[in-house]
């Protein structure tokens, strides 16, 4: 079914993350009346979402929909056979983890001796499986992610007129995000890093990972042997950057020199590394390299989410139970894996 935009109503929400946009639309369909379509847009995020007739529709609005399925259809089949579930269930679902799910710790504080009381447990469905082999989750990856802010003259500049008279920001930030190779640079980053055990590089082995499809899915990879890719995927710190805020990125040319540049930049968390102390090596290091170019232009450095890598212990009761739930429900014992 088609429709037709008739008239665009620009709002904001209460949260001033979002961006809420209300269209009026008429169906083409002469049976149907003008319908309300409501088109939410998370500025920091990924996450475009509208609800047209009742449904929603979404980009990047799938992120562990399985998992949180799976979960929901398990007491949906238990209820549909008038049977008690074996034990109590509470669900938590909230869709801003990509924006660092904030407000969350606060609710959860709030909530601890009414909502949150008496859980022996807590399973987090954000997970995957390598291949189309069963697997249970044991750590993830945590993530520090920074804005690197790099200011110089009072206002943008034409590069016909003023360049080369002036330290160009972007320049600056350039020079001080690296060099090509993208590894670590930090002092102290992999010194942090807890070695891989036995165990765990048993593990690894054992997973069925296919890496020619891997390669066919991303395009290229680093030409690594199975159990070090996966060491890299999982278990090693890495640096990306995103992107680079105020700087010229629309189609065509633009002579543009920008007054002021913001790199966003995220380096991946492992075991035992801590957020309070890479967000302090993070920022030493960036003033140490920016000071050495004695650039006019001020640097900023600001880590914007902190959070923490996960590692749980396989034998834990909660996983040998769930080794034999899916042994016991697809003849199959799982692997485990990261997330």
């Amino acid at each position: 079914m088609a429709y037709e935009t008739l008239l665009p109503l620009k709002m904001q929400c209460p949260d001033e993350q979002n961006q809420l946009l209300a269209f009026y639309v008429k169906s083409q369909n002469e049976l149907e009346e003008c319908k309300r379509f409501m088109y939410i847009i998370n500025k920091y995020s990924d996450i475009v979402i509208f609800i047209l007739l009742g449904n929603l529709y979404g980009r990047g609005a799938s992120d562990n929909k399985a998992p949180v399925l799976a979960w929901i259809h398990a007491v949906e089949a238990y209820q549909a056979l008038s049977m008690d579930l074996p034990v109590n269930v509470k669900f938590v679902i909230e869709g801003m983890e990509e924006t660092g799910s904030n407000g969350l710790d606060a609710m959860i504080m709030a909530q601890r001796d009414t909502f949150f009381s008496e859980v022996d447990y807590i399973i987090i469905s954000d997970c995957g499986w390598l291949s189309r082999h069963p697997a249970l989750t044991y750590g993830t990856r945590g993530n520090c992610y920074f804005f690197a802010e790099v200011e110089g003259p009072k206002q943008d500049l034409h590069s016909g007129v003023y360049g080369g008279t002036v330290i160009e920001p972007m320049t600056d930030l350039i020079g001080i995000l690296g060099d090509p190779s993208g590894k670590i640079l930090i002092p102290g980053i992999r010194e942090a890093v807890a070695p891989l055990s036995d165990e765990e590089w048993k593990m690894y082995q054992d997973i069925q990972f296919d890496m020619d499809n891997y390669k066919d899915k991303i395009g290229n990879y680093i030409p690594l042997p199975k159990v070090d890719l996966l060491a890299h995927m999982w278990r090693y710190p890495t640096v990306s950057i995103h992107g680079i805020e105020g700087a010229f990125s629309d189609p065509g040319t633009k002579t543009v020199i920008p007054a002021k540049v913001t790199a966003k930049f995220s380096i991946r968390q492992v075991p035992d590394m801590d957020p309070a102390m890479v967000k302090k090596q993070v920022t030493d290091y960036l003033h140490s390299v920016f000071a050495k170019r004695k650039s006019p232009n001020k640097l900023k450095v600001t880590m914007v989410i902190g959070a923490k890598p996960w590692l749980a212990d396989t034998h834990h009761p909660l996983y040998e139970a769930g080794k034999v739930a899916i042994k016991r429900g697809i003849d199959r014992s799982p692997y485990f894996n990261h997330r």
